[in-house]
């Protein structure tokens, strides 16, 4: 083909002949950059080869499940009784029947509310699809390929390109008008039926057991507090300007940590570095290598600039000091943090949901005191970096976020093109590289592989690296929660895919030959606003929307790889064996190998929504397109219905949040796709415009169909009740000692002031190799008494015990302090499951028996169930009996220790504790006994450290006899929930004394309104 003078061309004229002819090359290349793709590719082959491998990998992973269980379903070995899956026979075909029978309700607490909406979403575009495809195939592929022009047709145009309107005109194309309006009464149909269902599960949700005994359901956030309202009471008087009628509630203003996140950071990149060097050198404990690991000083050390420039250091030596000393500055911040200002945001807890929900419902529009007021999300789910955040530096970064979003997007419209042409057909590359083109035909079956692997491999890479680039942006932009980011991200990666993958990918071509055009033109004397108006952009856009049609169709066809490959865990089973034969994995690395994985909803949402709006624009284009996308939709709900039953836990629930950025972006696909109509129309319809104008309403009635479905079923979707705010007449003494006993600073607290400091984990064969190798000590003054131990501020997650010798109480083993010691058998998920520092990435451990944000140990007040002591918990009875005592016979002795919750014991010589209740751990699968008898050391053989009753539950003199008093005294400053989660503080200091010294609880809100009366009838005077 001849190509049209341009000031390119003419600058490769001037050149070389060879230069000449590869400038050229290029220029018709970026034309039409998909030119030989389109040509060599074949539906049929892209079929045939798609569902082979997808029935492969089906009966591959069949005949592999019974035997790897522990790789293909996780859940079933790890989840309680409550979250536990469907049970699955042995044989090759027993994973289907579960997929049958179980039902949404069921799914709700097996899976979760956000897996379940996820599954909900697939089956609803499954279903819509078949409809779409039906009626895509019988009405649309008939009317365009019999109604043709024929002076247009020839013996080469093939049949798939006579299905598309290409080569029609005129009054056939009414059948577009039709077709368009009757598929915006499916899709809306489909969106306010399944908008109305996610209604219904998210009621159901509120009244699960979950929901209604935790913590956050009747908790308020509030944010950009102002400075005079940072305390408990300035919480309340915001919250009572917009609710005067409302309960006592418990408040909690935010304490400033400064640097302890970033030191616990440290402190744990320190123990893996640690556990990696030493994982490495002690691999072989036979033969140990001759020289020592050395390793570089981390420039994040205070004390980086006392060692010698670019110089190594002993890496054993160093980890185990930088962790000796990050532990003492953690100790020391964590001990001053009630002496530290507040933050600009706090927590308010109520007995009732309603009535917590009812407030958020009333505070949704407002802002008393320029505060905000929403719903409180889990502790789990607060990304308490950005909670201290004014308004103005979140816009600010906002806008920042924004920028970066854009320009990633508009730069990698190069590179797209550049893979396009070169990486998918390695001969167009082999034009401009003579040398590679020789080696091309020599070696043609070699290059052949090499092209069908290169491009899948780049572009996988990229799209697995995008997510965590648009998180961190996300992240950095000030989000306040995991799950809000994750919508971020969804909206980030969908916007970078429809633009770079759709609209550039259709317009590259169009917009360079315009370019062209109107530069060939203008170089030989023509006026340029002449040239412009001469080219018909729309039809260029129509014309590539009809040629590159078969593209897609063949790339929706190999969707279905990717979903097989899911299921057969391809790449988890390389990955583990790789690690284990090639790599010096760490015990931590090999039980983290043995967990669920969480599920990435963003990325899969993200995929399924870019389907479905390539799928939608070109319906009308290329109706082949229906039937390819539908077969995927029935193939991948099935899989990855078992997938997440059986294998992806969710790492932080939002309680189904997801589907009103799904239906946004759901329109905004039908809305695209009614654009792609009225340019078919506008190009291919009838002289007067009227089946153009016939189509026009329909997206302004999407987004009519929006704001319906908004007003009428987001309240109730969000809220529990949005009913007006009363007091309740019993809300009163019974309510504010349940309060009183939740300790809400404490569990909302920051995760840096209770988190514990993981332990360095050693395999257990280089248990006595350790001592020759290892020099110093992880830990400063560990074989003292508690004072020694613990931090002052009672967080810290060691206490004073000397390591045991199993069965021999009071007889210390030999081996080195500040490690703990696994065993081959115990490298496995199952017996740290409860441990934060594993469960936090694999689901929270609340499908694992751990109820999250209700248990937080060491934390002063707090219980193992999270309520009053001797509370029974979901019909169980707790070991407590009144008065917060242990009862007999529950394995607590009267100091109130327990030997496996209530703390995780210190580091041991040569032991491996039992991380989990045995009721917990064993219920379910009897191969988890908890007897380490691999190990040197059993820690409940130790006697336990004294301390005071456990939850320190005491009778509050100021309530007696139903009357609410004040304290005898009355510390000023900030009140106790202000300094830290019970009445000890964070600090584990009295903030508030009676006159006898005891410490007391601080007066509730109600104390410093009931005296001023007027101020509640104005509560906007005062603070």
């Amino acid at each position: 083909m001849d190509l049209p003078t341009s000031e390119a061309a003419m600058v490769f004229r001037r050149q070389d002949p060879e230069s000449k002819d590869a400038g050229q090359e290029l220029l018709e290349l970026l034309k039409n950059p998909f030119a030989d793709q389109l040509q060599g590719a074949s539906m049929y082959s892209a079929l045939a080869i798609s569902l082979s491998f997808t029935a492969i990998a089906t009966i591959f992973f069949s005949l592999v499940r019974p035997y790897h269980q522990a790789l293909y379903a996780p859940k079933l070995k790890h989840a309680d009784e409550k979250h536990a899956p469907p049970p699955i026979g042995k044989s090759p075909w027993a994973w289907f029947t579960p997929l049958w029978k179980s039902s949404e309700a069921a799914l709700i607490s097996q899976i979760g509310m956000d897996a379940t909406i996820f599954l909900r979403f697939v089956r609803m575009l499954r279903n819509m699809f078949l409809c779409l495809s039906l009626i895509g195939i019988c009405v649309l592929v008939p009317i365009n390929y019999n109604n043709g022009e024929e002076a247009l047709i020839n013996d080469k145009t093939d049949w798939f390109s006579r299905i598309t309107p290409e080569y029609v005109w005129g009054t056939p194309m009414w059948s577009q008008v039709v077709v368009a309006w009757v598929f915006n009464i499916i899709i809306s149909g489909f969106l306010w039926w399944n908008y109305r269902k996610v209604m219904e599960l998210r009621r159901t949700y509120f009244e699960t057991d979950d929901f209604q005994n935790s913590l956050h359901a009747r908790t308020l956030m509030l944010f950009d507090i102002p400075k005079q309202g940072r305390s408990d009471e300035g919480i309340a008087r915001i919250i009572d300007q917009v609710a005067p009628n409302s309960s006592f509630a418990r408040t909690a203003v935010a304490r400033n940590v400064k640097d302890l996140p970033e030191l616990i950071t440290q402190h744990d990149h320190a123990v893996r570095k640690l556990e990696k060097v030493l994982a490495k050198y002690l691999k072989n404990p036979d033969q140990l290598p001759a020289a020592r690991p050395m390793c570089k000083p981390s420039k994040k050390d205070r004390a980086f600039d006392t060692y010698p420039p670019k110089q190594k250091v002993d890496a054993i030596a160093y980890y185990t000091q930088r962790i000796r000393q990050l532990e003492v500055e953690i100790k020391e911040v964590r001990a001053s943090v009630d002496k530290r200002g507040s933050m600009p945001y706090g927590f308010a807890s109520y007995t009732d949901i309603s009535e917590a929900h009812n407030i958020a419902y009333a505070c949704r529009k407002k802002k008393p005191h320029g505060a905000t007021v929403t719903l409180a999300p889990r502790p789990n789910d607060i990304i308490w970096v950005n909670m201290p955040l004014s308004k103005a530096a979140r816009s600010r970064r906002a806008w920042i976020n924004a920028f970066w979003v854009i320009l990633l997007t508009f730069f990698w419209i190069a590179p797209n093109a550049m893979i396009a042409i070169f990486l998918v057909n390695l001969g167009n590359l082999g034009n401009f590289w003579p040398a590679f083109q020789t080696s091309l035909q020599k070696d043609t079956k070699v290059w052949g592989v090499v092209q069908g692997i290169l491009s899948p491999a780049v572009m996988s890479l990229v799209y697995l690296v995008l997510p965590m680039i648009f998180r961190r942006l996300s992240q950095n932009a000030g989000d306040k929660t995991k799950t809000g980011r994750e919508r971020h991200v969804l909206a980030n990666l969908f916007s970078f895919f429809v633009f770079n993958n759709l609209i550039v990918f259709t317009l590259f071509s169009v917009i360079w030959t315009f370019v062209a055009g109107v530069v060939d033109r203008t170089s030989n004397g023509g006026d340029a606003w002449k040239a412009i108006r001469n080219q018909d952009i729309g039809n260029g856009i129509f014309i590539s929307l009809c040629r590159n049609s078969p593209f897609w169709v063949t790339y929706l066809l190999q969707r279905q790889l990717g979903a097989a490959i899911d299921l057969a865990q391809i790449y988890p089973l390389v990955q583990a064996f790789f690690l284990k034969k090639f790599s010096s994995p760490t015990p931590r690395e090999l039980i983290e190998l043995t967990a669920p994985p969480p599920f990435e909803y963003a990325s899969y949402y993200n995929y399924f929504l870019f389907y479905t709006t390539v799928t939608l624009c070109y319906a009308g284009i290329q109706p082949l397109v229906l039937p390819a996308t539908t077969l995927y939709f029935v193939i991948d709900f099935y899989l990855k219905k078992y997938l997440l039953l059986y294998r992806f836990v969710t790492k932080t629930e939002s309680g189904g949040v997801f589907w009103r950025v799904l239906f946004n972006r759901f329109i905004f696909a039908v809305i695209l796709s009614n654009l792609v109509v009225l340019l078919t129309l506008w190009n291919r319809g009838d002289g007067q415009r009227y089946q153009f104008y016939s189509v026009c309403p329909l997206p302004v009635l999407m987004l009519a169909f929006k704001i319906y479905c908004r007003n009428v079923f987001d309240d109730k979707i969000r809220y529990y009740s949005t009913r007006n705010v009363r007091k309740h007449p019993e809300a009163g003494m019974q309510k504010e000692d349940r309060q009183r006993s939740e300790r809400l600073a404490s569990r909302f607290g920051h995760p840096a002031l209770y988190k514990k400091l993981i332990t360095p984990m050693v395999h257990q064969k280089a248990q006595n190799l350790l001592p020759s190798v290892y020099t110093g000590r992880l830990t400063d003054g560990r074989e003292g008494g508690a004072d020694d131990l613990m931090s002052v501020s009672g967080y810290s997650d060691m206490y004073a015990l000397n390591n045991m010798q199993g069965g021999k109480p009071g007889k210390a083993v030999d081996g080195v302090p500040g490690f703990e010691f696994v065993s081959e058998s115990h490298m496995d998920f199952g017996y740290y499951k409860n441990r934060a520092e594993f469960a936090e990435d694999h689901g929270g451990g609340e499908i694992f028996g751990r109820p999250g944000e209700i248990i937080r140990p060491n934390t002063p007040g707090s219980m193992l169930d999270g309520s009053r002591p001797g509370t029974p918990v979901s019909g169980r009875s707790t070991p407590f009996g009144p008065g917060g005592m242990p009862r007999s016979g529950t394995g607590l002795s009267d100091t109130g220790y327990h030997g496996y919750q209530g703390f995780r014991p210190a580091p041991s010589r040569g032991f491996t504790p039992p991380p989990t209740l045995p009721e917990q751990s064993a219920m379910r699968n009897p191969m988890y006994s908890h007897d380490n008898s691999s190990s040197s050391g059993l820690v409940h053989n130790a006697q336990p450290p004294s301390m005071s009753p456990v939850g320190g539950h005491r009778r509050d003199m100021s309530t007696d006899h139903g009357m609410r008093t004040p304290p005898r005294s009355h510390s000023p400053g900030p009140s106790m929930g202000a300094l830290g989660g019970g009445p000890l503080g964070y600090s584990g200091l009295a903030q508030t004394e009676y006159s006898d010294g005891t410490p007391g609880e601080t007066p509730q809100y109600d104390y410093f309104r009931a005296g001023s009366r007027a101020s509640r009838r104005n509560p906007g005077q005062g603070w």
